[in-house]
């Protein structure tokens, strides 16, 4: 988490996972550590500058050519420790990639951050 810019207490960590664990397991499967970063991602983005912003999307854009590919976010996501097979990448890409031409570009990531409620 603290790779992708967030930096919780074990108590806002407690509760994200408490929020997203909808099997009551006790612990987070894959998809729903997704959508406790992406929405760790979206609260921290609230307020902050267009240049934050386009900050957040550098650190996934690896090779700065303005996208987001499915490489690229397959290195970003692995980095975070957890299991991921590469249908869950996909899926994610295609949630993100809303024009299907492979790849996300800065205004889709930012309609991607916006629309994870």
């Amino acid at each position: 988490m603290r790779m992708l810019g967030q930096n919780p207490t074990p108590e806002e960590l407690q509760e994200m996972i408490d929020e997203v664990d909808e099997d009551g397991s006790g612990t987070v499967d894959f998809d729903e550590f997704l959508v406790m970063m992406v929405r760790c991602m979206k609260d921290d983005s609230k307020g902050k500058s267009e240049e934050e912003l386009a900050e957040l999307f550098r650190m996934f854009d690896k090779n700065a050519d303005g996208y987001i590919d499915l490489e690229e976010l397959k290195t970003m996501l692995e980095s975070t420790g957890e299991a991921i097979t590469e249908d869950d990448i996909e899926e994610l890409m295609k949630d993100g990639d809303k024009n299907n031409d492979g790849k996300i570009d800065y205004d889709e990531f930012l309609e991607f951050m916006k629309g994870v409620e």
